[in-house]
């Protein structure tokens, strides 16, 4: 289970990225080095389920961020209306 502080470090780190607004999954290792990569894995995806972050993928590499932020999300936004 996701604690609060953990979510709102996850959450500071990632706003505070002011040109990067999507992340590999070993960026959220660095910031949780004390913690084993699944346990990582484990924390981002329920992040991920209960929608404050989101997966992005090009294709061929898979990337995570804060849902709603990054020019994707804005450009993926504007072609559903």
């Amino acid at each position: 289970m996701v604690t609060e502080e953990e979510k709102k470090l996850i959450i500071d780190t990632l706003s505070d990225k002011k040109l990067k607004t999507k992340f590999y999954l070993k960026d959220f290792n660095k910031i949780f080095p004390d913690k084993k990569a699944r346990d990582v894995s484990k924390l981002v995806n329920e992040l991920v389920t209960e929608g404050t972050l989101e997966y992005w993928s090009s294709g061929s590499t898979t990337m995570i961020g804060l849902k709603g932020a990054g020019i994707q999300h804005e450009t993926e936004e504007g072609n559903e209306e």
